[in-house]
Formats: C-alpha cells, structure tokens, sequence
C-alpha cells in the first residue's frame, strides 16, 4: 500500500487531524460552546475526506493501472467500484 501513495504526506494529514481532534477533545472540557465545537468536528470530517481523496488518488495511479495493464482488468474494475463506494460513504 506504501508505495501506492503519498505516504509522508498522509502522515503529516493525520498527525494535524489527530492534533484537531484532541483539541475538540479539549474544548469539551472547557465548556466552549457547542457551535464552536461541531465547526471544529467539521474541519476534521473535513480533513480526513482530503486524506481520502488521497489514498484514493494513488490507488487509481498505482493499482488500478497496474491490475489493468498487469492483471485482471474485470476484478480490478470491480475492486475500484468497491473502494470508490466505501469513500463516498465517508460524508
């Protein structure tokens, strides 16, 4: 999977998405009002649907070109539909 994407740039992704969460986290604690606190659980949704778009990014560059032109172009076809679908059920 490592070489199909960005993996330096989707560390750094998780590690700023970790940081938002632990500071929501934080502001439950410190009674911020809950407006502020749902804008910041929306930035986060926000920012793993970019890290999404990312690994989705070099799945179609890595292993679909490759099980197309390497391998079962109909299983691969298929596969791509299934991850596509789980993505799209991230919002």
């Amino acid at each position: 999977m490592k070489q199909c994407m960005d993996a330096d740039n989707l560390h750094r992704r998780l590690k700023k998405i970790i940081g938002q969460v632990q500071a929501i986290d934080r502001m439950v604690d410190e009674d911020i009002p809950c407006e502020d606190i749902l804008a910041q659980i929306n930035a986060a949704k926000s920012a793993l649907h970019g890290c999404g778009k990312v690994v989705l990014e070099g799945h179609i560059q890595h292993c679909v070109r490759d099980g197309i032109e390497h391998g079962d172009a109909d299983k691969t076809i298929a596969d791509f539909t299934k991850a596509v679908e789980r993505f799209a059920n991230m919002s």
